[in-house]
């Protein structure tokens, strides 16, 4: 199975009162590293894969450890669980190589801005999404 890395920063902002990173802004950290993944798909070659718009349906997150601020990125895996017609499942994992501060999911429905609603992932979607997989991973048509 293929992990999409992303390696990113901390920002002074992202502290709470109790001096680590804030429960919502690893909700941030989430969203840029799934935009980094889902827009890897050829964007330059002109491909309309992702950029019609998607719109998050889910999440679940788990905060295992505190993460305190720092000068080093820390990174954020991510991998696909679940494809389906109209709907895929990304899960993450914020972590340090000895410490996983963050387990979670997202549920992403990529999203027809025109006509404002869902819509089906296409076939080349689908093969970029295939190459993330998670060996349990659950497909559907």
């Amino acid at each position: 199975m293929t992990r999409h890395l992303y390696s990113c920063p901390l920002r002074w902002s992202d502290m709470d009162a109790f001096g680590h990173v804030n429960n919502v802004v690893f909700l941030r950290y989430l969203e840029e590293a799934r935009i980094d993944f889902m827009f890897r798909l050829a964007p330059g070659d002109g491909s309309p894969s992702f950029s019609g718009g998607s719109v998050v349906a889910r999440h679940e997150i788990d905060y295992l450890r505190p993460l305190v601020h720092r000068h080093e990125p820390v990174t954020v895996e991510s991998w696909v669980t679940k494809i389906g017609a109209a709907s895929l499942t990304i899960a993450y994992e914020i972590k340090d190589p000895d410490v996983v501060y963050v387990r979670a999911s997202t549920v992403v429905v990529p999203f027809d801005l025109e006509a404002q609603r869902p819509r089906r992932i296409t076939a080349e979607e689908r093969s970029f999404l295939e190459e993330y997989v998670d060996d349990g991973m659950t497909v559907t048509a």
